[in-house]
C-alpha cells in the first residue's frame, strides 16, 4: 500500500536548465525560424492548410464553326461545313476536325487486290480461297490496273482504297481558322457551389466577337492558335493529322466571393507533326456515305485525317474549416520540437563540453530501498 500512495500522490517533471551557449542558441532559433517558415509560408499560405477541399463534377460540351472548300479534278468543287468535317456531331469533350482524306467510290463486285507481301501472284495456285484485308480471295491471279503486276482477285467492295498517295498539302487547310466554343460547367457538391466558364460579364455580343487570344476569359478558340500552343505547325499536322489535349483547371478559393472562381487554359500536343514513332504516323479513321445508283447500292469510302482535341477538366476547391485548421496548428507545434531533439544531440554527443552538459541535464541520485509490502 504504501509504495502505491507514493506513485499515486506523487508528480514528476522534466528538469530543464539554462544553458549559455551561442552557438547552440543561433542554432535553436534558426530550426524554430525554419519550421515557423514552413508552418506559414508552406502549410498555410500555399497549401491552405486552414482549408477542406472539395473536387469538381465537370460537364462539357463544344461548337466548331466555319466553312471551307475544296476544287480538285477528283472531287470538283464542293464545300465543306460543320456536318461535313465534325466527327461526333454532337461535340462532346472529345471531338476530331478533319483536315485531309482519300475518298473511293466503290460498289460490291470482283477486282485485284493492291499489291503487297500477300497479294502478290504469279499463278493461280498463289491465291487459294481465304479472306484479305479487303475482301475474300477468289482464286484468281489477275493484272493488278493493267500493269506488270499481278495480285489476288477478291469479292468485295471496289475498286480496293488505294491510301498511299496523301493528298498533299492537306485539302482542308482552311480549318486553321475555323473557332471552337468550349462551354465548360462545373460543381463543387460539397459547397453547393455552380460555376460555368462563361462568366458573369460575358453577354451575347462579346461572344459574337471574342476570341481567347485577346481576352483569356473568352472561351472561343481559333484552331490554328489551339495547334500553335501545342506546340506543332499547323500545315504538318493537318496533312497526317494528330492530337491535342486542352486542360481546364479549377482552382477556387471559396473564402472570396464566387465570382473570382475562373478557370485557365494549357494546351498539350500529344502527337502529330512529326513527334511520334514513324510506324504510325498521325490520326485516321474510315467512314462511308451509301447510296443507290440504278438499284445498285454503292458507297463512297472516306479515309479521313484529323486532329483530334481531348478536353481534359480537374481542380479544386477550398474553404476555411476549423478542424483542419486546428490539425495544421497541432501538427506545427510538433515540429518545433524538432529544435529541441538537434541542440540536445549537439550538446550531449558532439560539444567538446559534452560532460559537463550531461551533469547539467541529467540528475543522479542512489538506489532507494524497496517499500515494504505491509502484512
Amino acid at each position: 500500500m504504501g509504495c502505491f500512495s507514493e506513485f499515486f500522490f506523487e508528480y514528476e517533471t522534466p528538469r530543464m536548465a539554462l544553458l549559455k551557449d551561442r552557438k547552440i542558441g543561433v542554432v535553436c532559433r534558426l530550426i524554430q525560424l525554419g519550421v515557423l517558415v514552413y508552418i506559414i509560408g508552406w502549410v498555410f499560405i500555399y497549401e491552405k492548410g486552414y482549408q477542406s477541399e472539395d473536387g469538381i463534377i465537370s460537364s462539357v460540351s463544344v461548337k466548331v464553326k466555319g466553312v471551307t472548300s475544296t476544287n480538285d479534278s477528283d472531287h470538283g468543287f464542293r464545300v465543306w461545313d460543320v456536318a461535313d468535317y465534325v466527327f461526333p456531331e454532337q461535340g462532346d469533350d472529345s471531338f476530331l476536325v478533319m483536315t485531309n482524306f482519300i475518298s473511293t467510290r466503290q460498289q460490291q463486285g470482283h477486282c485485284p487486290e493492291l499489291p503487297g507481301p500477300l497479294t502478290i501472284c504469279s499463278s493461280d495456285n498463289d491465291c487459294k480461297y481465304g479472306t484479305l484485308e479487303n475482301g475474300i480471295k477468289t482464286g484468281k491471279c489477275v493484272e493488278y490496273n493493267n500493269s506488270a503486276i499481278k495480285t489476288c482477285e477478291i469479292y468485295g467492295w471496289c475498286p480496293v482504297e488505294n491510301d498511299l498517295n496523301i493528298p498533299s498539302p492537306a485539302l482542308l487547310l482552311e480549318a486553321e481558322r475555323f473557332t471552337v466554343f468550349i462551354k465548360n460547367t462545373i460543381t463543387f457538391p460539397e459547397f453547393k457551389v455552380t460555376r460555368s466558364n462563361l462568366d458573369e460579364s460575358i453577354t451575347k455580343s462579346y461572344l459574337a466577337n471574342c476570341t481567347y487570344e485577346k481576352d483569356p476569359l473568352c472561351p472561343i478558340f481559333k484552331l490554328g492558335n489551339l495547334i500553335q500552343m501545342a506546340g506543332f505547325d499547323f500545315n504538318d499536322v493537318a496533312l497526317k493529322g494528330g492530337a491535342v489535349g486542352i486542360v481546364i483547371k479549377w482552382d477556387c478559393n471559396l473564402d472570396f466571393p464566387e465570382k473570382y472562381c475562373r478557370p485557365t487554359y494549357e494546351v498539350h500536343g500529344l502527337y502529330g507533326g512529326g513527334k511520334q514513332s514513324s510506324a504510325s504516323l498521325g490520326y485516321n479513321f474510315r467512314y462511308a456515305k451509301y447510296f443507290m445508283e440504278e438499284k445498285i447500292e454503292k458507297r463512297t469510302l472516306y479515309k479521313v485525317f484529323g486532329i483530334r482535341f481531348d478536353i481534359i477538366v480537374h481542380g479544386k476547391a477550398g474553404k476555411f474549416d476549423i478542424i483542419p485548421t486546428m490539425t495544421a496548428i497541432g501538427s506545427g507545434v510538433g515540429i518545433f520540437g524538432v529544435a529541441t531533439v538537434v541542440c540536445d544531440l549537439l550538446l550531449l554527443y558532439i560539444m567538446p563540453q559534452r560532460h559537463f552538459y550531461k551533469n547539467m541535464k541529467f540528475k543522479y541520485t542512489e538506489e532507494q530501498e524497496e517499500c515494504e509490502i505491509l502484512p
